[in-house]
């Protein structure tokens, strides 16, 4: 096997969405693993490039951009105020988080459903090993923090519960 056949086969299972294939021919043997991982890291990077721009849009006006910097201060003050008096689940080892036990069932919880100590929330997964995460507050679910299927790292925060 040459390097465009090892190339083509690389291409392929990156378009066809394949976790991992295994080729052997006589004494020859390749794997190749397409990580959902891999790709998710990449999502922040993108966030970062739109951001960028934004601040140059604003420069060629200075008085327009010191009169619009105070508002969004204000409302991430707001928003933090808001949010003090609730409780944050956070995640309790790295992983991918699921909300639901499967594809086709439901989530564990929605925004609205009361939980209590002992209650699964979601599910980390973390190297092939898939753990639930279980409420250690009673309260009521407020928001969800983190999207279904993305890295978690250590003690990021993933539920904001309101207190019973």
């Amino acid at each position: 096997m040459d390097l465009k056949e090892i190339q083509n086969l690389i291409k392929l299972v990156a378009k066809s969405g394949v976790s991992e294939v295994k080729l052997e021919t006589g004494d020859f043997k390749i794997v190749i693993k397409n990580t959902p991982e891999i790709k998710l890291a990449a999502l922040p990077q993108a966030e970062v490039q739109t951001v960028i721009p934004a601040p140059a849009v604003q420069a060629p006006a200075a008085a327009p951009a010191q009169q619009a910097a105070p508002a969004p201060q204000a409302s991430q003050e707001e928003s933090a105020a808001d949010e003090s008096n609730y409780i944050t689940i956070n995640a309790p080892i790295i992983g991918t988080f699921y909300r639901r036990p499967a594809p086709d069932k439901p989530p564990y919880v929605e925004v609205g459903d009361t939980i209590k100590p002992g209650d699964v929330v979601c599910i980390i997964e973390a190297m092939k090993l898939f753990n639930e995460i279980e409420s250690e507050v009673a309260g009521k679910i407020v928001k969800v923090l983190v999207e279904d299927g993305t890295p978690v790292e250590y003690d990021q925060p993933l539920f904001l519960v309101e207190p019973l």
